[in-house]
């Protein structure tokens, strides 16, 4: 059973969100908060599976709560999905830097969104929707004007633990990387388990922010 918490300002969103989720059967609402700090204080206290989390709210907004969420090591098991009306927006990606393993449009279609609660539950990042990788090539080409990349960082990596960063920032599963690379799939997550360590992220989504801010990756390229 997948639990979620939903934290969003407007009841009648919550009122949509929770009918739809409710009604699946690996899925249960298990609370519902209408600011980020009652979001963070739900999500201490139930220690849900996944947070629907929205950006604008009074208070403490979407983005500090799900900041908090993601540095509290007690909380390291939940994973925050970031609910937003504009697709291509600075807030949305600082989140995703922040520790959010994706984000989806409010207006996304149901069956969409029963897929990401499930793709962000089985421990993998809500990278999959093009809209996600055009974030972040937008603000990586610079017209978001991010922060100096953390090259440094680099270093902390090995040769193939950099390649295969490389191909997850293109949006390549591990299957996908152990097809490319010749590797088994075991191994592939393997190294992509190790280098979410070196770098101290939280899961994939991190990953590909951090390859395109260290240039692994450049705006536009294209998957293999």
């Amino acid at each position: 059973m997948i639990r979620l918490v939903l934290a969003d300002d407007q009841a009648l969103v919550r009122a949509g969100f929770r009918a739809l989720l409710s009604a699946q059967p690996d899925m249960e609402v298990v609370g519902e908060a209408g600011e980020g700090g009652e979001a963070l204080r739900l999500t201490r206290e139930l220690r849900p599976d996944v947070v629907l989390m929205d950006i604008r709210m009074p208070g403490m907004d979407g983005l500090e709560a799900a900041r908090l969420i993601a540095a509290d090591p007690a909380l390291t098991a939940v994973r925050v999905v970031i609910l937003t009306t504009f697709d291509l927006d600075e807030y949305v990606f600082e989140a995703l830097r922040n520790g959010a393993s994706g984000f989806l449009v409010k207006d996304t279609e149901p069956a969409e969104l029963l897929r990401g609660v499930r793709v962000v539950a089985a421990g993998d990042a809500l990278l999959s929707p093009n809209v996600t990788r055009r974030l972040i090539e937008e603000y990586a080409a610079g017209a978001l004007r991010p922060t100096a990349a953390p090259v440094a960082e680099l270093a902390l990596l090995t040769d193939r633990e950099r390649e295969i960063v490389a191909l997850v920032g293109r949006g390549l599963s591990n299957d996908e990387i152990a097809e490319h690379l010749v590797l088994s799939p075991l191994t592939a997550k393997t190294h992509v388990s190790r280098a979410m360590t070196k770098l101290s992220v939280r899961d994939r989504a991190q990953l590909v922010v951090f390859a395109y801010e260290t240039a692994l990756v450049t705006p536009g390229h294209t998957t293999p």
